[in-house]
């Protein structure tokens, strides 16, 4: 066998899983966060491109014509980039969370730069990203992430792709994100619904009490202690959804 075939045909390979592995780590939560610099980035999914191609059904590929390869290239690219997008929008229930937190405890204007979006965002709910990308890294989740993108391969077939229900699947993944970051944030719900009560039933009974700078305090205090209580639960349903996501792509 020509070497020089046979190492086109390698290279081919390894460049197409390349196309879907590194479409979805760009966006993956975890390994495409902004803060890490894109070299390394580009190194990390390089390496795992390299090193599970031949784990992968793509195979050694000779293409006599080049241009053969362009919507071959073009589906892997738009998959990798959906896997990774709404991995993304999963991990923005932590986010949606992290509003909810701040906007019924009054922290809602304690900003704070954003972990994983580049707009500002709260305090709380850049505090809960960041947790959030930790833990997925300290319980081995990241170990979860790479075996779903070669999984990856069972659901979406190499180079064929269902766009209706790509785009269906982006959908449900909208509404389940909102729901579980609303079901994450339901203990500060009863407990603003139960102060915010509390509050206007002592300013009917003392008309002269200063509401305003008397909840605020009690919001702050009450909003961090349910906080601390609540954080390990909240992580932990969390993480719970986005392993079932990464085991089936779907909702």
């Amino acid at each position: 066998m020509d070497l020089s075939l046979f190492l086109t045909s390698q290279v081919l390979a390894v460049g197409l899983v390349f196309a879907r592995l590194g479409s979805a780590l760009a966006f993956m939560p975890g390994f495409g966060e902004r803060v890490i610099p894109l070299r390394f980035r580009l190194l990390v999914a390089l390496v795992l491109s390299a090193a599970l191609a031949p784990a992968t059904p793509v195979g050694a590929l000779v293409i006599d014509a080049p241009l053969m390869l362009l919507p071959v290239l073009a589906i892997e690219i738009t998959l990798g980039i959906w896997i990774g997008m709404t991995a993304r929008i999963v991990m923005s229930a932590l986010q949606f969370a992290g509003y909810q937190i701040g906007l019924i405890s009054g922290l809602a204007n304690a900003f704070a730069p954003e972990t994983g979006a580049f707009q500002g965002s709260t305090m709380i709910a850049d505090a809960l990203m960041m947790a959030g990308v930790a833990l997925i890294f300290a319980s081995d989740l990241h170990h979860v992430i790479i075996g779903a993108l070669l999984m990856s391969y069972d659901v979406f077939p190499f180079g064929q792709m269902m766009p209706g229900d790509l785009a269906q699947q982006i959908v449900k993944a909208v509404g389940a994100s909102f729901y579980i970051g609303f079901a994450l944030t339901v203990p500060f719900h009863v407990m603003g619904l139960v102060l915010n009560l509390g509050m206007g039933l002592a300013n009917r009974m003392m008309p002269t009490l200063p509401v305003f700078f008397v909840a605020t305090p009690v919001l702050i205090g009450a909003g961090l202690f349910v906080l601390i209580i609540a954080a390990p639960s909240i992580l932990d349903g969390f993480l719970q959804r986005f392993t079932v996501w990464l085991g089936t792509f779907t909702f």
